[in-house]
């Protein structure tokens, strides 16, 4: 449902072929067995915190086919739609967003995509949508709030199966505007795991030695980072 074509550009399959949610290109492809043509969508990296993340090579995407996702922060729904294209039409994507007149554009996006439940409500108060959500597989959080980590692990609570992925966007000067970035990437790390996010980590380069999936959207966006973690993982997934 997503993949890089020339130049690295980002790509989505579009769900509804033939039309553009944003203005972005379209470009068709034949299949692998040259009967059907198949269009995607150009998704850039500039406009998308996860675009970026993807691009960037975040190791870890559990955003695929068949997923139920609960998005944070969904705006006027740009990256909602890519999100749409590749979990497909058996997945679900329930995007919450505050902003009345961001959250107008999202529902019009989504009265063309079944797959997506646009859901106008503050992000702090989970109770207030709980009836509209059932489990999700996956949270990306792109709210950019002082208390962002709180906001992802308070809606886990309520959403989010155990073994669940969480990715969170964050942007350091909305935490801290006064501290490195660095600093405050580690500090919101520190509260998601003391709120039972553990970082997913990976094995890096030929030391072998373990750290964590954490990836700086730069050049595409400043002082942001990216990072995915296991909601309270079992024994077995952290082993992994």
């Amino acid at each position: 449902m997503v993949r890089c074509v020339q130049d690295d550009s980002l790509v989505t399959r579009n769900l509804v072929p033939g039309e553009s949610v944003y203005g972005e290109k379209r470009l068709v492809a034949e299949s692998a067995d040259g009967e059907d043509k198949i269009e995607y969508r150009v998704w850039n990296p500039f406009r998308s915190k996860l675009g970026a993340g993807i691009v960037g090579g975040i190791g870890a995407c559990p955003v695929k086919p068949g997923a139920k996702v609960l998005y944070l922060g969904g705006a006027s729904g740009t990256t909602v739609s890519h999100v749409s294209d590749m979990v497909g039409p058996e997945g679900v994507v329930y995007a919450v967003e505050f902003s009345h007149r961001s959250g107008r554009d999202l529902t019009n996006m989504a009265k063309r995509r079944p797959n997506v439940v646009p859901i106008v409500e503050d992000a702090r108060q989970p109770q207030r949508y709980r009836m509209l959500i059932g489990m999700v597989d996956c949270i990306f959080s792109d709210v950019a709030q002082p208390d962002q980590a709180r906001i992802v692990t308070h809606n886990a609570s309520f959403f989010l199966k155990n073994n669940g992925w969480v990715m969170i966007s964050i942007k350091a000067n909305c935490v801290d505007s006064t501290a490195a970035p660095e600093a405050v990437f580690a500090s919101e790390i520190d509260k998601l795991r003391k709120d039972g996010v553990k970082p997913k980590e990976r094995s890096c380069g030929e030391t072998g030695r373990r750290e964590r999936e954490q990836l700086t959207l730069e050049p595409y966006h400043r002082d942001h980072a990216l990072v995915v973690g296991i909601y309270r993982a079992s024994k077995k997934k952290k082993e992994e």
